[in-house]
């Protein structure tokens, strides 16, 4: 028994994901829902923290944090729910106890059916309900974010996973997993983009903000601001090509923070270099990365 435990420790699987449900302010449940709720909430941690995604070995450590909310905001009949879905993950910078942002992304594209005591599980190439496959999407996605910023573009097959379970998808009726729904901020067209000739440069930029940039830092923090810097003008032609694309748009979002802190201590120059670029890829955000000169 020692054995398989120390086995089971040394080993976990990828993830480290926190789910929670929330239900909108607007929207009246009665006890049984909330019970519903958190049974449900139990049984996805289980779907995600216990299914092994990749055939990597991590440690305990090594495991990817990531917080997912499902906000509920209508119940249109008995065991059925919509809403929207936040993910969050991100990874620890080396030398150091931060962790920083990879994915902030709001889906609002979130409907599903569930009834108490059901085991919800995730069959590759196949499409068994809504619910496990948005999970098994976004803990891929999760991946290929987290691998790509560890090696240049070391997450295409988890991003290739995403694209097999959007074509699986196709039939079910089922709304974020068509590229002809209305906008291109939904699962179809976030992991399209990603991999896409176009959006090379962002992948370029993942993996050059996180290993020359923040896990530098340590070591020689000019230098890794530099590289924050030289990363971030990648993005300069998936602007000019995909301008305001979502993928861009989120990927800064997750940063902006991040940066008016790193850039704390700055000249103006250097901060304003930084809030000049960052205006240019994100235009619609100016008056957010202006926060980084106050």
């Amino acid at each position: 028994i020692l054995f398989f435990a120390f086995i089971s420790l040394s080993f976990a699987q990828e993830l480290n994901c926190k789910i929670s449900i929330i239900k909108e302010a607007s929207l009246e449940v009665n006890s049984t829902e909330l019970e519903i709720f958190k049974e449900l909430e139990l049984v996805l941690t289980d779907l995600m923290n216990n299914t092994q995604w990749t055939k990597d070995q991590f440690k305990t450590e090594e495991r990817i944090n990531c917080n997912i909310q499902l906000q509920i905001s209508k119940i249109p009949a008995a065991g059925t729910y919509t809403g929207a879905i936040q993910i969050q993950a991100s990874r620890p910078v080396f030398n150091s106890n931060y962790n920083t942002l990879l994915l902030n992304y709001r889906d609002e594209d979130l409907a599903f059916s569930y009834s108490r005591n059901t085991l919800i599980t995730y069959t590759p190439n196949q499409f068994r309900d809504n619910l496990s496959s948005i999970m098994a999407y976004y803990a891929y996605f999760i991946l290929g974010m987290d691998y790509d910023s560890f090696s240049s573009k070391g997450g295409t097959k988890y991003f290739n996973e995403c694209q097999q379970i959007v074509s699986n998808a196709q039939n079910s009726g089922a709304p974020g997993w068509k590229s002809s729904e209305q906008g291109k901020r939904n699962r179809f067209w976030l992991v399209d983009n990603i991999l896409q000739a176009a959006f090379e440069p962002l992948r370029d930029c993942n993996y050059a903000y996180h290993r020359n940039g923040m896990d530098q830092m340590y070591d020689d923090k000019v230098k890794g601001k530099k590289s924050l810097y030289d990363a971030l003008s990648k993005l300069n032609p998936v602007v000019l090509t995909r301008p305001n694309s979502p993928n861009v748009v989120n990927y800064l979002l997750c940063k902006r923070d991040e940066l008016k802190k790193i850039l704390s201590d700055s000249e103006l120059k250097e901060k304003t270099d930084f809030v000049t670029l960052l205006k240019r890829l994100d235009p619609s955000n100016s008056s957010k990365y202006q926060e980084i000169l106050e």
